[in-house]
C-alpha cells in the first residue's frame, strides 16, 4: 500500500478556473419529491440545502425523505438522479448522470444564476444553495480517466498527474464548469471563520453525504445528530498521535496535539496517546465523544473491540491514505467501521491524497467546538477541492450547538460541571479550576470529573496531584472498565516517576479484581518481561 506522502505543497498555487464546460451529453431523468415541512421557514440552513438521492436505489429515496422531514428541507430541494449504485464510477458517468443533471436542476429551479463561460466576474452570479447532501446510493468516487477533452494539468507533477476524485469534492465546485480535472483547486473557504451563508462567493457549495455500511446506520446518523444537538455531545476526547517530533510526518501530529489542547480549553477531558502505536486492543475507550487519530490501514486496536461503541453523535476521524476507499464495509479501512461503531460524522480519503492535502484536523475540531456545522468545519479545514476527501455526516449537524452563545449542552450534570471547572482552570487559574473540579467531583461522586482533573494535572507535570485524582476516580467509579482505565493512567504515571514496583503491583491488583475485563490485556503490559 502506498504510504501517505508527507510532502508539503505550500507553494501550490492552482487558480480556480471558470473554463469551458465538460462535454455535454444526454442527461438522465431527474425528479423532485413533494411534501411540506414548516420547519424550513425557521431554519435558513435548511432553506440553503439540496438533497441528492439515487432513483435506482429505493433506500436512497427513503433516506432522502427521512432526512428532509427531520431537517425541514423544502419540498422542491430534493433531486433524484438515475446513476450507478456502485461506489466507483467513470468520469463520463459522473458528467452524464450526476454533474450535468444537477446543473440543469439548479438552473431550472432558479437556485443559482450562472454567468457566461470565462466571465471575468466569476462563474456564478448568485447561489441560494450552500449545502448539498448526497444520500447513500449516490456513487462515492470517480475513477482515473485516461484522457479528458479540455483537461490541462497544472501545478506540481505529483498533484497534476491525478484526475481521480471524490464525488463530493468534485461537486463542491460543479458551478465552475471547468474541463480541467487534473490536480487540485485552492479552497477559498480554507481557514474561514464565517458561516457559509455569509460567504460572498457562490461558486462553492459544501457537499457531504449520509452514507454507511447499512441503511439503518445511515438513518441512525441523522437521528443521533439531531438528538446530540438538543442534548449535547458529552464525553471524553480521545487523541491518538504518534509521538513524532520532527520529519515529514510531524504536521499530522501537530494537528492532533493542537486539537487536544483546544479540547482541554473548551472543557472536554482529553485522553492523549502520544506514542507510536494506536490505543491497544482491550483499552477501555468508554464514553468516546470525539476520536482523532492516525495511522493504520484498517480499523484496529481499541476501536476494533467487539463491544466498543461511541456515544450518540460522536465525531471520529482516522487519517489514512485510503480511509474511505469504501464507506459501505463495516470492517475495511476506517470510515465504515467508525460509523458501524456508532459515530455520527467522519471523513476519509477515497484515493491517495498526500498529507498536506487532507483536512487539518486541528481546524476541523476548533470550528466544531466554536459551534459551526459539520460541513462548514470540514471545508474550513480542507485546503484543496476537486480532490480525494469525502465528508460523511449531516452537513447541518452542529455537535456543539450553542457554543457561540455560551449556551453549550449539556447544561447540567458531571460533563457540564467538568466543562465549567476546566474553563476556570484556563481562564482564571489552575488553583481556581482545580478547586471547582474537586468540589463538583466530591459532590457528584463523579469518576469522570476526577479522571479529567488528573488528566489536566498531567499537562502541568504534576504527577503527584494526577495520581491523587486518579485514585479518587477509582474509588467512585462503578464500572469495571472505567476503574481499569484510570488504573492504566496511574500505572503509566508511576512508571514515569521510576516507581516501577508500584506500577506492577497496581496492575496485578486490578487484574485480580477484574479478571474478565478486556483491559486485563493492557494491564499485563506492565508486567516485567520474563527471563529467556
Amino acid at each position: 500500500m502506498k504510504l501517505l506522502c508527507a510532502c508539503v505543497f505550500l507553494a501550490l498555487s492552482l487558480n480556480v478556473l471558470a473554463a469551458r464546460g465538460a462535454r455535454a451529453s444526454q442527461a438522465s431523468e431527474t425528479e423532485g419529491l413533494n411534501f411540506r415541512n414548516p420547519e424550513a421557514n425557521r431554519n435558513p440552513d435548511a432553506a440553503a440545502t439540496l438533497i441528492v438521492f439515487n432513483q435506482n436505489d429505493p433506500d436512497s429515496r427513503d433516506l432522502a425523505n427521512f432526512y428532509a422531514e427531520k431537517r425541514g428541507i423544502p419540498r422542491d430541494h430534493l433531486l433524484g438522479l438515475r446513476c450507478a449504485i456502485n461506489e466507483e464510477i467513470s468520469r463520463e458517468d459522473y458528467d452524464r448522470t450526476i454533474a450535468e443533471p444537477l446543473r440543469r436542476f439548479m438552473t431550472a429551479n432558479f437556485f443559482w444564476k450562472l454567468r457566461e463561460l470565462n466571465s471575468p466576474l466569476g462563474a456564478v452570479e448568485w447561489n441560494k444553495i450552500r449545502f448539498i447532501e448526497l444520500m447513500r446510493g449516490v456513487p462515492l468516487k470517480i475513477a482515473p480517466a485516461v484522457a479528458y477533452a479540455g483537461d490541462k494539468p497544472t501545478g506540481p507533477e505529483a498533484i497534476a498527474t491525478h484526475n481521480e476524485a471524490a464525488v463530493d469534492s468534485e461537486l463542491s465546485i460543479v458551478g465552475l464548469r471547468t474541463p480541467i480535472i487534473s490536480g487540485a483547486l485552492n479552497n477559498p473557504y480554507f481557514r474561514s471563520y464565517s458561516r457559509i451563508r455569509d460567504y460572498p462567493s457562490g461558486e462553492l457549495m459544501l457537499v457531504c453525504r449520509i452514507d454507511a455500511p447499512t441503511y439503518g446506520i445511515a438513518r441512525r446518523m441523522i437521528t443521533d445528530s439531531l438528538e446530540a444537538e438538543q442534548e449535547g455531545l458529552a464525553g471524553f476526547t480521545y487523541i491518538d498521535a504518534r509521538g513524532i517530533n520532527d520529519g515529514g510526518y510531524l504536521e499530522g501530529d501537530q494537528w492532533l496535539r493542537a486539537a487536544a489542547e483546544n479540547a482541554r480549553r473548551r472543557g472536554s477531558p482529553v485522553i492523549l496517546d502520544d506514542g507510536p502505536d494506536l490505543f491497544p486492543a482491550g483499552y477501555p475507550m468508554r464514553n468516546a465523544a470525539v476520536y482523532l487519530g492516525w495511522y493504520s490501514g484498517d480499523v484496529s486496536g481499541a476501536l476494533a473491540s467487539p463491544g466498543f461503541r461511541f456515544v450518540r453523535g460522536a465525531v471520529a476521524v482516522h487519517i489514512h491514505s485510503f480511509s474511505a476507499a469504501t464507506v459501505r464495509d463495516p470492517s475495511q479501512h476506517w470510515v465504515g467501521p467508525l460509523l458501524f461503531a456508532g459515530a455520527a460524522a467522519t471523513l476519509g480519503n477515497v484515493y491517495e491524497p498526500y498529507l498536506s492535502l487532507t483536512p487539518h484536523l486541528d481546524i476541523l475540531h476548533e470550528r466544531l467546538r466554536a459551534g459551526f456545522t459539520f460541513a462548514e468545519s470540514a471545508y474550513m479545514a480542507q485546503r484543496y477541492l476537486s480532490w480525494m476527501t469525502t465528508f460523511v455526516g449531516d452537513p447541518l449537524y452542529r455537535p456543539f450547538k450553542g457554543a457561540e452563545m455560551l449556551d453549550e449542552k449539556p447544561a447540567k450534570g458531571e460533563w457540564a460541571e467538568y466543562r465549567e471547572g476546566a474553563k476556570l482552570w484556563f481562564t482564571k487559574s489552575r488553583a481556581v479550576g482545580e478547586a471547582a473540579l474537586r468540589a463538583s467531583a466530591k459532590r457528584l461522586r463523579s469518576g469522570a470529573i476526577y479522571e479529567g482533573l488528573g488528566l489536566l494535572e498531567i499537562t502541568v507535570n504534576d504527577r503527584a496531584a494526577a495520581l491523587t485524582a486518579f485514585q479518587q476516580a477509582r474509588s467512585v467509579y462503578t464500572n469495571a472498565d472505567d476503574v481499569c482505565r484510570v488504573a492504566i493512567h496511574e500505572a503509566i504515571q508511576l512508571r514515569g516517576a521510576n516507581r516501577e514496583a508500584d506500577a506492577i503491583a497496581l496492575a496485578r491488583k486490578m487484574i485480580a479484581a477484574y479478571p474478565r475485563s478486556p483491559a486485563v490485556s493492557v494491564l499485563q503490559l506492565f508486567e516485567p518481561p520474563k527471563p529467556k
